[in-house]
């Protein structure tokens, strides 16, 4: 290929082959032009104008993007300026010039495999691939910069930002004028108002591509142009004029819009000469800041006589910008090290100089917002102000130690006093995040230490009983918000929050302060919901953790005598999960220090272990047997002790023993009777963690799972009531569940209880669970229940003390919603449960047969009522895909379901449950064929339900379902076109607006079909 006429080679190869051909020519010029540099540059001209005839007129995107590579490679290989191609370089610039900017005609991007973004960034490598293009480069894109199209006028200034680094600055130095005046314009007429926002160092924030792009080409040819472009914007009668508009406009309403547009432009582009380099800040420094600081009010006269008076001479365009400066040189010190940017420069020791001033010029608005006199914007500016002053590098900071500790006493200042103004207050809280993160870099400096006592420890004492100033919820927003700025920082919060817990906490249970009851369930909600999970991520904060759990026993274990008017049950609720989420964050070693010293103190109660075990039945009592923590009962010492402790079980790891576990478990089972949910969550949560056999482990307290089991199903119950023929007779807790009688109380709690056992094995897939849902299946089927109609059934729940058949069979019910719901309090992996990957799906389908059988079985309406909501909760708990696998026999049982419940207003939710996965199913396209099979059915039961009063999510489901059943076959939904229209028309009028707009949608696609 060498031996022969390149040009006519090259030409007649690229011209006349088909594509795939053509794309392997390319491809091999690419090889040569990159591994035989040497060989081919000694063809000279032949090869420029070779590949100039051969790439002309390409269009395919996968040869223009080797075509432009190989532009980039021969304009490497020759890099004479005098020499080859210097001579065709207009030629082969002409090529690429036509393709600019590109314009993709080849579909969605994603369609093909080059995208208008490769293309793109390949000719840009071209066009700034030799400084021999700039005369032909640069006014091209300076012309584009002028198009209409934003996209062009993108690709315009990434190119110049490009091109102005390869080209040089000798080359650039002659289109300075040309390209400052089109960026000028650009950013001008693209830049909107200051945004104000306190999440970015500058006050300004480009709001398009254009607008940054042209920013950005702005640094790019400062850095370059070795300060020759920076004196062209200097003195530019543009930029000179902003201060024409200072001294006519001092507040933030009195600017109108285009002179704001105006005021950030400038901002913009000061801030950027000045974060360029070093040598550009000292001298836009030197050119702006002190007449600037002139109009604020501060004049170096005046620092050295220390006679500012700037409340007098306020003005926010000046501030702005001085804000911008300042946000400027910030920026460029923070990214400089120590050799590039030295305290000795003229810009540091102007900030110095006026750095105390200027404190007292930002915080001399703080008064104006609070009377009204200013508008938050100039708040917004000097809070940007103070954070930008306080969050220099310590080692060179303008601000002295003095000075940055008033800048935190303003804003605690305006924090703690004038939180009313809640805008405001947020903003000032993100200041002093900002601060409080940067500073925490620097350990040990002033700074830090400053940071600590001004604002940590001061917020840490609003906890305190006397400081009522700010309200608690503010308190606590503020306290998690700057905690998290640093780890000593989070140790002083959480000590403080932490003293408050502990001192409201026997204002509840000793004195039943309703006070310190509001109080409490803020403080534990905070550090339950913020403080523990930063805790968490942190790490390294065991010993806190431990700590704060630890106390909570203490203080159980101090007070021996709760107040008689102890508040309900939601503050132990707030305690308990406050206490779990701690034991769960903890390591083994700390929980076994937080259970053993929980079961300290069990043992001083009268539900210690010892004293269950020690009877061989464990006792039932029948006689004034009420449901522990009813919601508005008093709650005694004994009773929060037992779910305090419960709760600290539920939370351990596997790994962590449990002492004196039988005698636990029996104490456990015997407060499943009187109705202790905790306890049923903890002992559902032990046998879920239990190992198959005791003796991997070498603990001789240690039960194996299978011992487990046996001691919960094997114990047996002993009524004890005086006036019953049963008095001394005895039974399993199975037995227990489905016994009949006067008084079935203990029944009631006993499934519950249940429940909960059958959860933990259910998740580590214990087949035990099977019989457990035998005896729930018993409850719904016994033959010595009342039947009831479902419109009986409300007459049945209002006595629960006649109708107590009627609670088991509701419990056993809802046995299977606990069975397969996820539980946030219990049973799920944050806190350690083991959870055996499908448990749902195999469940599903071992129940749904039997379902199946016993309702078509069931001749008892209440029992088939109960009988379909627990086919309800476990179809609502079922991942989809294990319905629709089974789809054509749930159909039906899922309509009758919808049918049977939505009678009782009390079965609302499980009816949205049941609609929902019936929505999947139609949703879904491998449910299709079983809705076909049943449309007339399932068009029929959601018709009803559009008319379902208690629930609006109901009525909107069910008429979106109806939308969604248009896309099967017109056969099969023609038939009740009409009931479908009638029932639709009726929700018309219907209380809800969302309802009513997918009505008039839903009956014009019904309508529309013929």
């Amino acid at each position: 290929m060498m031996q022969c006429p390149l040009r006519d080679l090259i030409f007649k190869t690229f011209k006349y082959s088909p594509w795939d051909s053509m794309i392997g020519s390319y491809e091999l010029l690419v090889c040569l032009l990159e591994h035989y540099p040497d060989e081919v540059v000694s063809l000279g001209d032949d090869l420029v104008y070779g590949i100039c005839e051969a790439i002309d007129g390409e269009k395919d995107p996968h040869c223009l993007m080797l075509t432009f590579r190989i532009v980039e490679l021969v304009a490497k290989l020759f890099p004479d300026p005098t020499g080859t191609l210097e001579i065709c370089s207009n030629d082969l610039f002409e090529f690429l010039g036509c393709y600019f900017p590109i314009h993709f005609t080849h579909g969605r991007e994603e369609d093909v495999d080059v995208r208008r973004s490769d293309l793109s960034q390949a000719l840009m490598m071209a066009f700034s691939s030799t400084p021999l293009f700039e005369p032909y480069a640069i006014p091209l894109l300076l012309e584009k910069l002028s198009s209409s199209l934003p996209q062009a006028k993108i690709d315009s200034l990434k190119y110049l930002s490009d091109c102005t680094v390869k080209y040089g600055a000798d080359r650039m130095e002659k289109h300075h004028e040309a390209i400052w005046s089109s960026l000028k314009e650009i950013i001008f007429t693209s830049i909107g108002q200051p945004s104000l926002s306190i999440n970015s160092d500058a006050l300004n924030s480009p709001r398009d591509e254009i607008t940054t792009e042209a920013l950005g080409l702005l640094q790019k040819i400062l850095v370059e142009s070795n300060g020759l472009f920076l004196g062209l914007i200097i003195n530019d009668e543009d930029i000179k004029d902003i201060f024409n508009i200072l001294n006519i406009y001092t507040c933030y309403n009195e600017f109108p819009q285009q002179s704001r547009q105006r005021l950030n432009a400038v901002g913009c582009i000061l801030y950027n000469l000045a974060n360029a380099s070093v040598a550009s800040c000292n001298e836009v420094f030197e050119s702006f800041f002190p007449r600037l600081l002139d109009i604020v009010g501060i004049s170096a006269n005046q620092v050295r006589s220390n006679e500012i008076s700037p409340s007098g001479n306020f003005n926010f365009g000046a501030l702005y910008l001085c804000i911008e400066l300042l946000a400027a040189c910030r920026g460029l010190i923070v990214s400089c090290d120590e050799h590039t940017f030295s305290v000795k420069e003229k810009s540091f020791s102007m900030l110095q100089t006026f750095s105390c001033s200027m404190v007292q010029v930002l915080t001399s608005t703080f008064p104006g917002i609070i009377e009204k006199d200013l508008h938050d914007a100039e708040f917004y500016c000097a809070v940007k102000g103070l954070q930008n002053l306080a969050t220099f590098p310590v080692d060179s900071s303008p601000v002295s130690g003095i000075v940055f500790k008033d800048i935190l006493l303003a804003l605690m200042s305006f924090i703690t006093v004038d939180f009313k103004f809640a805008s405001l207050w947020k903003h000032a809280l993100k200041a002093l995040q900002h601060i409080g993160s940067f500073v925490d870099k620097y350990d040990g400096s002033v700074e830090s230490q400053s940071y600590m006592h001004v604002v940590v420890e001061n917020i840490a004492s609003m906890f305190s009983l006397h400081d009522e100033a700010m309200p608690l919820m503010l308190k606590l927003e503020l306290a998690s918000d700057i905690g998290r700025t640093g780890r000593s920082y989070m140790l002083t919060i959480v000590q403080g929050i932490a003293e408050a817990i502990f001192f409201h906490l026997p204002e509840v249970y000793v004195h039943g302060s309703s006070k310190s009851v509001e109080i409490l369930l803020s403080l534990l909600d905070c550090y339950s919901t913020k403080i523990l999970p930063w805790l968490d991520e942190a790490g390294d904060f065991e010993e806190v953790i431990m700590r704060l759990a630890l106390n909570i026993w203490d203080q159980i274990e101090k007070c021996l005598v709760f107040s008689a008017s102890m508040p309900n049950k939601v503050i132990l609720d707030a305690t308990m999960m406050a206490l779990k989420l701690s034991v769960r964050s903890c390591s083994k070693e700390s929980q076994n220090n937080i259970i053993q010293k929980a079961y300290n103190v069990l043992l001083t109660s009268n539900f210690s272990p010892f004293k269950v075990a020690s009877s061989t039945a464990i006792p039932v009592q029948m006689e004034g047997l009420q449901l522990l923590q009813q919601k508005d009962s008093p709650i005694c010492r004994d009773e929060w002790i037992l779910s305090l402790f419960a709760s600290v079980i539920i939370a351990l790891c596997p790994q962590t023993h449990v002492p004196n576990v039988r005698s636990v478990m029996h104490l456990l089972m015997s407060s499943i009777t009187k109705g202790c949910i905790p306890a049923a969550q903890a002992l559902g949560s032990m046998i879920n963690k239990l190992s198959l056999k005791s003796d991997e482990v070498e603990v001789s307290s240690y039960v194996s799972l299978e011992e487990a089991i046996d001691i919960i199903f094997k114990t047996k119950f002993r009524y004890l009531n005086g006036e019953s023929t049963r008095d001394g007779s005895e039974m399993f807790l199975t037995d227990l569940c489905s016994s009949t009688g006067n008084s079935c109380l203990p029944q009631v709690h006993a499934v519950v209880g249940l429940s909960w056992i059958g959860k933990g094995l259910l998740l580590c897939g214990h087949e035990k669970v099977r019989d457990i849902t035998m005896v729930f299946l018993e409850c719904l089927l016994s033959k010595g229940r009342t039947d009831a109609s479902p419109l009986q059934q409300v007459m049945l729940e209002k006595d629960c003390e006649t109708n107590l058949d009627f609670a088991v069979m509701k419990g056993a019910a809802d046995a299977f919603h606990i069975l397969m719901n996820d539980s946030e309090v219990c049973l799920n992996r944050k806190f350690h449960a083991i959870v055996r990957p499908l448990y749902k799906q195999r469940f599903s389908s071992t129940m749904m047969p039997i379902f199946q059988s016993l309702l078509s079985k069931s001749d008892s309406s209440l029992s088939r009522c109960m009988l379909y909501k627990a086919f309800a909760h476990v179809t609502s708990d079922t991942p989809l895909t294990a319905i629709l696998s089974d789809a054509k026999k749930l159909i039906p049982m899922l309509l009758a379901g919808l049918l049977t419940l939505s009678v009782d207003i009390a079965n609302k939710d499980v009816v949205y449950g049941l609609l929902l996965v019936l929505s999947g199913i139609l949703m879904d396209k491998n449910g299709q064929e079983a809705v076909a099979e049943n449309a007339h059915s399932i068009a029929v039961s959601l018709a009803r339900l559009t008319a379902f009063p208690h629930m609006m999510l109901v009525r909107e489901t069910a008429i979106q379902c109806l939308v969604a059943m248009l896309e099967l076959p017109h056969a099969r939904i023609y038939p009740v076109r009409k009931q479908v229209l009638n029932a639709i028309s009726k929700t018309l009028d219907d209380p809800k607006r969302s309802v009513r707009q997918e009505a008039v949608r839903c009956r014009q696609a019904w309508a529309s079909i013929a």
